[in-house]
């Protein structure tokens, strides 16, 4: 009976520094550093070791004994399952949640809203006002034939295919990895009953998208959109050149805002009052309601329209009414 006695005092004597060891690392994995909220921004570089990250966050006064911190980690298979990114930690929050927030990549998204008819240009400088991307990198990537390729888009430019919409991004992503998931929502909205639509009109996506830009760029009122898709149906139809401003636009480097008529005489691939048929391509990224009306205009026998300078449009099948519309609603354009 002594021995046995005397077996389990020195069982419990072995035992005791495990459990105050574990009662210590229980205690450590729920204490925060400071009980006070403070928000601090932590980085966690790709493939930088946990013990770097474990030293940092000390650093910022996150989290205190970072060797403590590391075993943690360790002991529950943790170390190799952070993820890199920008994190929004706070000092009031304990090293059980920080490590959970690290595994679970719970990182700071930034948020691009790209407006519908805003072009490629337009949107490389969203990319860097956001911090996301430098602007040259989104125009050289742009026209790299082989990530156009790679995306299977048959087009010379990404111009029409990234998506109008809110995307939130991580930092550290690529500007090809964020090109690319808004090309994937170009086709996430083109649903298979608009491509069906688009075959059985007898065109191209390349086709339905260049139409969709042009009527993006014409109106920004979604009812006038099916008119305005119709009066572009109906030219191609007629062999009538489109005669669309904003295609002139397109085609003008480092344009200044004052569209005169001697614009609309000088040849460049997009002016559409010199060359018959589409433009080239695309001249903005078009919205769904612009897409939707290429594919579903309305029925009519407009062939003219002309702005009323209130955000609508006055549409005519002949162009004497057109040339009355336009003496009414518009000044005279310049030399």
């Amino acid at each position: 009976m002594r021995i046995a006695i005397l077996s389990l005092r020195l069982l419990c004597f072995l035992l005791l520094p495990l459990v105050l060891a574990g009662a210590a690392l229980s205690l450590y994995y729920h204490l925060p550093y400071d009980q006070r909220a403070r928000e601090v921004v932590f980085h966690v570089r790709k493939g930088e070791p946990f013990r770097d990250v474990s030293r940092n966050l000390a650093g910022e006064g996150l989290l205190r004994f970072p060797k403590l911190f590391n075993v943690l980690a360790h002991l529950q298979g943790l170390d190799q399952r952070i993820k890199a990114g920008e994190y929004l930690f706070d000092s009031s929050w304990n090293p059980g949640e920080i490590l959970s927030a690290l595994c679970r990549g719970r990182v700071v998204l930034r948020r691009l809203t790209v407006p519908e008819g805003y072009t490629v240009k337009q949107i490389s400088v969203l990319f860097g006002l956001e911090g996301l991307a430098e602007p040259q990198e989104v125009m050289r990537i742009n026209t790299d034939p082989e990530f156009l390729s790679d995306l299977n888009l048959e087009a010379d430019s990404l111009e029409g295919y990234l998506f109008p919409d809110t995307y939130h991004f991580a930092e550290g992503l690529s500007a090809r990895e964020m090109l690319t998931s808004m090309v994937g929502r170009f086709r996430e909205v083109y649903e298979p009953e608009m491509e069906a639509r688009q075959r059985a009109m007898g065109l191209t996506v390349s086709e339905v998208v260049t139409l969709a830009s042009i009527v993006e760029k014409e109106t920004g009122n979604r009812q006038e959109k099916p008119l305005v898709a119709s009066v572009l149906h109906n030219r191609l139809a007629r062999g009538m050149p489109l005669q669309c401003d904003p295609t002139v636009i397109y085609g003008i480097e480092d344009f200044d805002g004052n569209l005169t008529r001697h614009h609309l005489r000088v040849p460049n691939p997009y002016n559409t009052y010199i060359n018959p048929g589409l433009p080239p391509g695309p001249i903005a990224n078009p919205g769904l309601d612009s897409l939707r009306a290429v594919l579903a205009p309305e029925k009519t026998t407009f062939l003219y329209f002309v702005s009323k300078n209130d955000g609508t449009h006055h549409f005519s099948s002949h162009l004497e009414e057109h040339n009355a519309a336009v003496k009414r609603f518009q000044p005279r354009r310049g030399p």
